[in-house]
C-alpha cells in the first residue's frame, strides 16, 4: 500500500513537474516571439539637437551624466549624447533620460538610437526570366550578348562585362562605351562607397582613391580599410564597380574609370540613424556622389 501511495505521490510530483516545465517552456515561447517581433533594439546613445552650440550641448551632457560623442556629420547643432549607465541593447527605452532631456529647454529634439538592420545588396538573378533560368548566379557573356571589342582595354576582365559595353541581348547592359568616346569617364566626380569599407591600397582603385571622401564610423578613424576577414569585401567590390583604373591590365574596368573613389567604413558595426547620418554627411562639399549599396532586409520580390 505505501508503494503505491509514493508511486501515485511520484507520479503526481511527475505530472506537476511536466506541467511546470511546459509552462515555462510555453512562457518563453511568448517572449521570443515578443522580442523578435519587436522592431526596436535601443541604445545608450541619443540623437539631441541644441540650436545654441557646441557649449551648451557639452554643459547639457554633463548635467544629466551624458558623454559628448560630437557633432552628428555635417548636421549643425545635432549632438551625439552617450549614457554609461544605459543598457547598450535594450528592448526597452530609457524613459527615465527621455524625461531628462525633455524637460530641458534647450535641447529642441531627441531621440534614442535604435538598431537598424542593414543588408549589403548582392547580384540576384531574376529566375523568371528565361534566359537567366538554369545559369549561374552570375550571367554569362555568352549567354546575354554577341563578342564585342574591348576598345583596347587590356584588362583581363573587361571582355566579360557585358553589362557595359552594349550589344547584349533584350538590353541588359548600360552601353557607357558611346558615353566614354564623349569623354564622360568620371573625370572631375568624386564618389564615396557607404559600405563594409575599401582597400585603400588595391592595386586596381589606388590610383583614384580619396581619402577627403573616406573615413572609418566604425572605429571612429579616417582609415577605412574593411578588417581582413573575408566578411568585408562588399565595399572594395562596389568601389572597383564604380572606379576600377583602366588600362592597367588588372581585373576590370569601372563604370567611371576616372572617378575618385572613396568609402565609409560603416557597415562593420551596429547601425542606427545616427551612423548613418554621418557617413551621408561626410564633407559634402567634396562628395559629388554617395553610393549605398544595401538596405533594409528584403525579400526582393516587391
Amino acid at each position: 500500500m505505501k508503494h503505491n501511495f509514493r508511486t501515485l505521490l511520484s507520479n503526481r510530483q511527475s505530472r506537476q513537474l511536466f506541467s511546470v516545465s511546459s509552462l515555462v517552456n510555453v512562457i518563453l515561447i511568448i517572449i521570443f516571439c515578443w522580442i523578435s517581433d519587436t522592431n526596436s533594439l535601443y541604445s545608450n546613445h541619443f540623437a539631441v539637437h541644441v540650436p545654441s552650440g557646441a557649449a551648451r550641448a557639452a554643459d547639457i551632457a554633463q548635467e544629466y551624466g551624458f558623454i559628448n560623442m560630437g557633432q552628428i556629420g555635417s548636421l549643425a547643432n545635432y549632438y551625439l549624447f552617450e549614457h554609461p549607465k544605459v543598457r547598450k541593447r535594450s528592448i526597452s527605452s530609457s524613459d527615465e533620460h527621455h524625461t531628462l532631456l525633455q524637460d530641458e529647454p534647450d535641447v529642441h529634439w531627441f531621440e534614442q538610437q535604435v538598431e537598424r538592420k542593414r543588408t549589403k545588396r548582392d547580384f540576384h538573378y531574376y529566375e523568371g526570366n528565361s534566359q537567366a533560368s538554369g545559369q549561374n548566379p552570375y550571367f554569362a557573356t555568352s549567354a546575354f550578348g554577341p563578342p564585342y571589342s574591348t576598345s583596347g582595354f587590356v584588362d583581363p576582365l573587361f571582355k566579360e562585362q557585358w553589362y557595359l559595353t552594349g550589344g547584349s541581348k533584350d538590353g541588359f547592359d548600360m552601353n557607357v562605351l558611346s558615353a566614354w568616346k564623349r569623354g564622360f569617364t568620371g573625370k572631375g566626380v568624386v564618389v564615396s562607397i557607404l559600405d563594409d569599407g575599401i582597400q585603400t591600397n588595391h592595386p586596381d582603385l589606388i590610383l583614384n582613391y580619396d581619402p577627403r571622401a573616406s573615413t572609418d564610423i566604425n572605429d571612429n578613424d579616417s582609415d577605412p580599410t574593411p578588417q581582413d576577414n573575408g566578411d568585408n569585401k562588399h565595399g572594395t567590390r562596389c568601389a572597383g564597380e564604380v572606379a576600377a583604373t583602366a588600362g592597367n591590365n588588372i581585373c576590370g574596368v569601372g563604370v567611371a574609370y576616372n572617378a575618385s573613389i572613396g568609402g565609409v567604413r560603416m557597415l562593420d558595426g551596429t547601425v542606427n540613424d545616427a551612423v548613418e547620418a554621418k557617413a551621408l554627411g561626410l564633407n559634402p562639399d567634396h562628395v559629388d556622389i554617395y553610393s549605398a549599396s544595401w538596405g533594409p532586409e528584403d525579400d526582393i520580390k516587391e
